[in-house]
């Protein structure tokens, strides 16, 4: 028994808050054999704020082309083995179409940076989008934006925007990313969501190459201070075609402690349990719920291009169709004690205003 890790958590729990040290304390301090003592208590914080409903959101990966070069990303540019892709405006409201009849009522639309998709097709997308469906929401994970296409692409209906930050210290983030990428830019970018009204998502990798526990408690902090509506946390997974192909992949029992420490922090948050977990082990999607997770994406793309968003080795994909997946994964959690909503499922984090 670990009386200091208890300790700890029981003060996160309380005050929704640690110093930076008590953060790398309570990481480094960790043991899985003690993780049910916090996970008990992310659950019941996240059973007060939203019971024990699960958010089922529909994946449509866009584009697996990228203008970026990033270390740890199979869809980087220079990576000619890649596969590239992108869907046009009629596969992606038939993605819609399909997770609409399967119940889902939020669509995320996520892809490379990639400048052929350009403001007037994604803003076109959205629009017909919310005519066919307006009782439901639309998230985009299409990376850094100007402030300008930020408020175009809002105003033409988008609700949520999820942008991972990575990392939230200067010198890790330069070596997981080129020279002409910044993190002053990416916080920028994230500042620009919320002001412009963006339900805003972070987030970060666990066990990225170059990663210290103090990145990970700056990476807390950060969640503590900027209050997102979503974070989007899974472990690191190497790509053959990349630079950090040698590395070994992000530990899953320090990404359900994450997981839980910033349920936590931040009780009404909207935390998936993200497909990179159920990657590095098979039960991760409840794993993740248990550990105070709310959040699961099933994959809405066409089966034919599932395999080409190589992102990371061995991504765990399915050749089902959207009925069937969203059907066996709804029986799945039930078995389990989860009801799966069919609400858009909006975050209750309070918008902060400017």
């Amino acid at each position: 028994m670990n009386k200091h890790f208890f300790d700890l958590c029981d003060k996160l729990n309380q005050n929704h808050k640690l110093e930076l040290d008590e953060y790398v304390a309570l990481i480094e301090s960790f043991n899985p054999t003690d993780a049910e003592y916090i996970f008990k208590m992310a659950r019941s914080v996240r059973d007060e704020a939203y019971g024990k409903q699960v958010f089922l959101r529909g994946l449509i990966e866009v584009s697996s082309y990228c203008k970026n070069d990033c270390l740890y990303c199979g869809l980087r540019r220079s990576n000619k083995n890649a596969q590239r892709y992108r869907l046009d405006k009629a596969q992606i409201l038939d993605c819609c179409k399909q997770g609409y009849a399967a119940g889902l009522r939020t669509f995320v639309m996520q892809g490379g940076e990639d400048s052929h998709l350009d403001d007037d097709f994604i803003c076109d997308v959205i629009c017909d989008i919310k005519k066919l469906y307006p009782d439901c929401a639309v998230t985009l994970s299409l990376g850094e934006k100007s402030c300008e296409s930020l408020k175009r692409l809002y105003d033409c209906g988008a609700d949520r925007y999820l942008l991972r930050h990575e990392t939230a210290e200067n010198e890790h983030y330069s070596k997981l990313h080129p020279k002409e990428m910044s993190l002053e830019t990416r916080m920028e970018c994230l500042e620009n969501l919320r002001k412009i009204g963006y339900q805003t998502g972070c987030g970060f990798m666990v066990g990225s190459p170059f990663q210290t526990t103090k990145n990970l408690a700056l990476d807390l902090s950060f969640i503590e201070k900027f209050k997102p509506h979503m974070v989007g946390i899974g472990p690191f997974i190497p790509h053959k075609d990349t630079p950090f192909a040698q590395y070994k992949a992000g530990s899953a029992d320090l990404t359900l402690l994450l997981l839980s420490v910033v349920r936590l922090i931040n009780p009404n948050v909207l935390l998936p349990a993200t497909t990179a977990l159920s990657t590095v082990d098979e039960s991760g999607h409840i794993l993740g719920l248990n550990a105070g997770a709310n959040v699961i994406m099933p994959n809405l793309s066409p089966i034919e291009q599932r395999k080409k968003y190589s992102i990371y080795d061995g991504k765990k994909i399915t050749d089902m169709q959207a009925c069937e997946n969203v059907a066996l994964l709804k029986a799945q959690l039930e078995k389990h004690g989860y009801t799966t909503s069919a609400a858009r499922g909006d975050s209750k984090v309070k918008q902060i205003i400017f």
